[in-house]
């Protein structure tokens, strides 16, 4: 089989389906594109395609990310079967990597040493301490999750399953960025992700939640001041991370930062593919994994297409000091109001001034890394 660009999977075995009801997720709407049916399961059929015709690709490592809604109601034994099936499948000498997104409240310890065992990376979406972060995510009878996500936690910590955080800034916690990122690193979780929630509605306004450009910088600038005093060589912050990694190496090791999103592909449940978990619409669907082979996705042009259109920001990004760290932003935050992806990103004026308050900061440690 000839050699394709490296690329990921983003695999939903259970589409949207989850036992929470956060009321910001951006994927509980995706069940509407599978509403013929209420439960969304991955068969075993499904399953062993994914990872056999993955498998037979050339790449350098095999990325597999098991995302939802939640992968864990799928249940232990569906892990126990990705791990066998790709035993089974892979060729001598492959590097196999497997992450799961969760919110960990269906983590036991007899789950939590399985994942351990199998090497599987686990992201944790913990939004901070129980006042934040049990105000979107609840279940369905109202109740926050909290208390069970940090039972799930303490279940991966005594097994000794590696984990991070993967935290979402709404507008509950957008304004407390240096009270968050301490209550991670105080207790002990030294590995962060902060996403920024970015959602309209169908006329491309901000929904209630949707943090604001001026205030995601607000928020990074104060968790770098809190990280920058002490922190550099004990807390990984991804996005810190990246802008090192680039300093240092000049590639991007993160999807926002590369100018062509051909970078992942997404698998629903029944082996649908779209290109991007942002974008799962019928209309982008590109095919599906029980008819269509990777060459023919790698190659089709709606994905090609989709992934060129990264390259094509605003007229005033060509200028930018800071093109090379975002490329214009991703996709998803170029389309609001008149939906136009040429326009700036929602996020723009907080980039900037991040970039401008940081950059000193990340290249006086990408120098002494380099040296180092």
């Amino acid at each position: 089989m000839n050699a394709l660009n490296p690329f990921t999977l983003l695999i939903k075995p259970a589409s949207a389906d989850c036992n929470l009801r956060c009321a910001y997720c951006f994927y509980l709407s995706r069940c509407g594109v599978y509403s013929y049916t209420k439960k969304h399961r991955m068969s075993e059929e499904t399953l062993e395609r994914v990872i056999k015709s993955f498998l037979a690709t050339k790449q350098p490592s095999y990325a597999f990310c098991w995302q939802g809604g939640e992968p864990a109601i799928m249940g232990m034994d569906f892990f126990r079967k990705v791990i066998d099936l790709q035993k089974k499948h892979s060729r001598k000498g492959s590097y196999i990597i497997n992450t799961l997104h969760t919110n960990a409240t269906l983590i036991d310890d007899v789950f939590a040493r399985h994942l351990s065992d199998s090497n599987f990376l686990i992201g944790v979406s913990l939004d901070g301490p129980r006042y934040i972060h049990d105000y979107y995510r609840k279940y369905k009878s109202g109740r926050g999750s909290h208390s069970d996500v940090i039972c799930g936690v303490a279940c991966l910590e005594r097994n000794h399953a590696e984990f991070n955080i993967l935290t979402l800034v709404s507008d509950i916690n957008i304004n407390k960025g240096k009270e968050v990122y301490s209550y991670f690193r105080d207790s002990g979780f030294l590995y962060h992700q902060y996403i920024p929630c970015v959602e309209f509605d169908g006329n491309g306004q901000p929904l209630p939640f949707t943090v604001s450009g001026e205030a995601w910088g607000d928020f990074l600038c104060e968790v770098y001041d809190e990280w920058v005093k002490y922190d550099t060589r004990t807390v990984s912050v991804r996005l810190f991370d990246s802008m090192i990694c680039y300093l240092v190496n000049g590639f991007h090791d993160n999807c926002q930062m590369g100018t062509n999103c051909c970078q992942y592909y997404v698998i629903e449940y029944n082996g649908d593919i779209y290109p991007c978990d942002f974008f799962v619409d019928a209309e982008l669907k590109l095919g599906n994994i029980k008819k269509s082979s990777w060459e023919q996705l790698a190659r089709s042009k709606a994905y090609l297409y989709f992934g060129g259109q990264k390259s094509g920001w605003h007229e005033q990004c060509e200028n930018c000091d800071y093109l090379p760290f975002c490329a214009g932003d991703c996709l998803k935050h170029r389309l609001y109001g008149k939906r136009n992806l040429h326009q700036l990103s929602w996020l723009c004026k907080g980039l900037k001034q991040f970039y401008r308050h940081t950059l000193p900061g990340f290249s006086k440690l990408a120098n002494s890394l380099s040296e180092n």
